[in-house]
C-alpha cells in the first residue's frame, strides 16, 4: 500500500484501527509492518497496538483525547478529574486522561498523550453521557454527578473534607443534587454516602452566597 492510498483511506478518521486497512488480498502482518515503518518515519502516531493517528500535515482532523481514550479500550468512559475539568467543575489543567473500565487497569504514553485506565465493578459502570467534542467527534463522558463520585471511589480518603477542598470544586451549579445522591447510593459505600452529603453542603453554601450578594 502506498501512503496517498492510506490517506484516501483514513484521511477524514482522527483514529483508526488496521482492521479498516484488510479488505481485500491484504495480510494483517503486511499492514501492520507498513503501518510501523510510516509511524518511525513521522508520518503516523501509534498510540497502541494497530490504533494510530495520522500526523502533521497529513492530519485533517485533530484526534480529541476523550475521543482517543474511548478507541484506546472500547468499553471504557472518560471519567474522574479528566471529566470534571471538561465540565469546568475543577480549574485544573488534567495531563492525563483518566478512563473507567470494567477490564484490567492500564497506562499507555502516547505522542498525542497520556491515556489511564482505571478499573470499576460492572454494575458501577453506568452514569455516562455522549459528548459532542471539537472536530465533529463524540465521546462517551461520565456526568459530572458521576464523574466525581468516580473520583471519590477510586482515590483513598477522597471523601474527607480536606481532600474536597483540594479539589477547588468551582460552578458548583453544573452538578444535580438529586442525581449525586441517587448515583451515590448505588455504590452502596458509605465513603460515598459521606462525600456526596458534604459536596451537597458546599453546593448550598456557595447558593447562600450569591443570594446574599
Amino acid at each position: 500500500m502506498r501512503f496517498r492510498r492510506l490517506i484516501e483511506i483514513v484521511g477524514d478518521e482522527p483514529v483508526f484501527d488496521t482492521g479498516l486497512l484488510l479488505s481485500g488480498d491484504v495480510h494483517l502482518a503486511d499492514v501492520r509492518r507498513q503501518l510501523s515503518v510510516w509511524a518511525t518515519g513521522g508520518r503516523l502516531y501509534r498510540l497502541r497496538r494497530d490504533l494510530y493517528a495520522l500526523a502533521p500535515p497529513y492530519q485533517k482532523v485533530k484526534p480529541h483525547p476523550f475521543a482517543i481514550a474511548n478507541r484506546m479500550v472500547r468499553a471504557s468512559y472518560v471519567s474522574s478529574q479528566s471529566a470534571l475539568a471538561h465540565y469546568g467543575i475543577i480549574p485544573e489543567y488534567v495531563p492525563v486522561t483518566t478512563s473507567v473500565t470494567t477490564g484490567e487497569r492500564r497506562r499507555w504514553d502516547t505522542p498525542l498523550g497520556s491515556y489511564e485506565f482505571r478499573q470499576i465493578k460492572r454494575e458501577l459502570f453506568r452514569g455516562y453521557q455522549m459528548v459532542e467534542l471539537a472536530g465533529r467527534q463524540r465521546a462517551f463522558v461520565a456526568t459530572p454527578e458521576k464523574a466525581l463520585l468516580d473520583l471519590v471511589y477510586l482515590t483513598p480518603g477522597a471523601d474527607s473534607p480536606d481532600y474536597l477542598v483540594e479539589l477547588r470544586l468551582q460552578r458548583l451549579d453544573r452538578l444535580d443534587l438529586e442525581t449525586l445522591q441517587r448515583e451515590a447510593e448505588l455504590f452502596n459505600k458509605p465513603k460515598l454516602r459521606r462525600a456526596a452529603a458534604r459536596v451537597a453542603d458546599l453546593v448550598r453554601a456557595e447558593s447562600s452566597e450569591y443570594e446574599t450578594v
